[in-house]
């Protein structure tokens, strides 16, 4: 990977069970107190995995994303990188490429712990190679007051940080225009994440009593007035 990357752009704090912890405008979660960073659906080999079924979708999306990836950890300093399921999209991106791609990133942040949570494409594109020295684990996976998950659910006693839905919303101009903008969901219980991975789509979330929605866009973070 290329080391000249940009520096992340400034975060938004909030607090969630009992911890404040920083919304990315990188679509990813900082947790400073234990120096833990958060990243769910990188889906890495999705467009490789079209390309393989036909589709003629652009390549070099992987490469990307571990880019993204890598000026995190370079500007957090993680101790721990938490991925949320779906790391590999399919069968399929199991492609010399994309191992290679992954294999130099690895060795270029040797020293950060990599926790995969196993998500329903995990299922299918089968865990990362053993050399990329990642802890593979079900969910839910309790770390401190949180419980890493993949699928959106409660837990008894931990606040769930997950991904899965992809969530989006949408704004509207006074012009009827609309624009459409991965987001943070929080509610009572529950974080949901916007999908780290660049070719993932998004699915629109609704505001309802409890829910706090965090648009993300033009590098910034923000919450979304309750309506």
């Amino acid at each position: 990977m290329d080391s000249t990357v940009p520096t992340p752009a400034p975060p938004l704090a909030v607090s969630y069970a009992g911890e404040t912890v920083w919304l990315l405008p990188e679509r990813g979660l900082w947790w400073p107190a234990q120096r833990v960073l958060w990243i769910a659906d990188l889906h890495l080999g999705k467009a490789a995995t079209y390309r393989a079924l036909g589709q003629p979708v652009p390549g070099g999306t992987t490469r990307e994303n571990l880019a993204r990836i890598s000026a995190l950890v370079l500007h957090y300093q993680p101790v721990q990188l938490v991925f949320l399921g779906d790391f590999l999209h399919a069968a399929h991106a199991r492609t010399d490429s994309i191992l290679g791609a992954l294999a130099q990133w690895r060795a270029e942040h040797p020293d950060v712990e990599c926790i995969l949570v196993r998500g329903n494409h995990d299922s299918r594109a089968g865990d990362p190679p053993v050399s990329l020295g990642m802890r593979v684990v079900d969910e839910p996976w309790l770390i401190g007051p949180f419980a890493a998950c993949h699928h959106p659910q409660q837990h008894a006693s931990h606040g769930v940080i997950a991904g899965h839905l992809h969530p989006a919303v949408s704004l509207r101009g006074r012009g009827h225009d609309r624009l459409r903008l991965p987001c943070f969901c929080l509610e009572p219980g529950l974080a949901i994440l916007p999908a780290f991975g660049e070719f993932t789509g998004g699915w629109r979330v609704l505001p309802e009593p409890g829910r706090q929605l965090y648009p993300v866009g033009g590098q910034a973070v923000w919450r979304l007035p309750e309506s």
